[in-house]
């Protein structure tokens, strides 16, 4: 297998990508192929490297995206750029498997413009996996998509469930929507008719409407949102571990008892951290494309950079677009959709029919 690395994608990019990406190649049973300034890649790597890594390779870019960039004139304009080059070798079959910390708008669109979308996906998503009280959760979408109609939904369960399976190693997924309730009458006029098509789709396990207090709580392994709500929960929970974390430090620096009693949970701190460190998972699967695309987070160091390419190698080794399409196929024959007409009007009659009556 071989996965390709954005060797200029992220805030502290070449080095800590190339040195995440040497972690990876000493623990994972693949080609690591490193995209960038060549000459600039390799002042990070070994002058022995090609002795030392068998599976290392660089291959050059005479382009970057950077941060700065707007991602539609990047992906317009900068067709040299690590980020095409990278996605190129994917879509022709020369890797199986993408990794960037770089612009995550830029990614995206150049993506969908490279890769294409897998069959009966309409829109693809970005997932966020977070820490709760049991095991992780993937909650999607993040921010890809701000409008969605009822079947994008759906489209982002099947995918989300299936990362859940392969990455969380969770055998039976459940389900949640974001909603303002519990109860299946809660939320707008959108979420309440995507209930009752989630509901009604046997493909997934949907257990029911998630408020947001119950994000954190573990009570579902995957969480369905629209990405203006689901980049608002995203964004809101980063401020409050920030806040907390704030606190916490002032409040334990203020006497000496309380800086010793710090000393003496210092293990339970570095465990808390741990818990909760976004570079433990590596970064956000943008699903439904036709390739794997693993996105890391801009201010990502090694560990994040090998955790990414670690995800990257277990959906590309599972083959998770191929459960995702067979999935979606099942539903939509079991929802009577059909791919040849708009998937919207389709569905509609559908929903009316299985919506009870007031």
């Amino acid at each position: 297998m071989r996965i390709v690395v954005d060797a200029m994608g992220g805030d502290f990019a070449p080095h800590e990508v190339v040195k995440g990406s040497l972690e990876a190649a000493r623990l994972y049973n693949a080609d690591i192929i490193l995209v960038g300034d060549k000459r600039l890649v390799e002042q990070e790597l070994p002058k022995d490297y090609k002795q030392q890594y068998k599976n290392i390779f660089v291959v050059h870019a005479d382009e970057t995206i950077s941060m700065e960039d707007i991602p539609s004139n990047a992906v317009r304009r900068k067709k040299q750029s690590s980020v095409h080059i990278g996605l190129k070798m994917v879509k022709n079959g020369e890797a199986s498997a993408f990794f960037s910390a770089g612009n995550t708008g830029a990614i995206m669109g150049a993506s969908k413009l490279i890769l294409r979308t897998l069959e009966g996906v309409d829109r693809p998503a970005i997932g966020a996996v977070l820490p709760t009280a049991k095991n992780p959760s993937i909650l999607l979408d993040v921010g890809a998509n701000v409008d969605c109609k009822p079947l994008h939904y759906l489209q982002f369960a099947i995918m989300g469930s299936a990362y859940a399976k392969i990455v969380m190693n969770v055998e039976k997924p459940q389900v949640g929507l974001l909603s303002i309730g519990e109860e299946e009458m809660k939320g707008n006029e959108l979420t309440k008719t995507v209930f009752h098509l989630l509901k009604s789709c046997r493909v997934i396990d949907f257990k029911g409407n998630v408020e947001g207090k119950d994000i954190y709580k573990g009570t579902a392994d995957v969480i369905v949102a629209d990405g203006f709500a689901g980049n608002i929960a995203l964004k809101a929970s980063e401020s409050a571990a920030w806040y907390i974390s704030k606190l916490l430090k002032e409040e334990l620096k203020r006497t000496v008892i309380s800086r010793i009693g710090a000393l003496i949970a210092k293990r339970a701190f570095t465990r808390i951290k741990k818990r909760s460190d976004y570079t433990e998972y590596g970064g956000a699967p943008l699903l439904g494309v036709n390739g794997v695309v693993i996105i890391g987070h801009g201010s990502s160091n090694s560990n994040a950079i090998k955790n990414g390419i670690k995800t990257a190698y277990e959906l590309a080794s599972k083959n998770v677009n191929r459960d995702i399409q067979e999935n979606i196929s099942e539903a939509y024959e079991l929802l009577k959709v059909d791919k040849s007409d708009s998937f919207w009007n389709n569905i509609k009659e559908r929903i009316r029919k299985i919506k009870p009556e007031d």
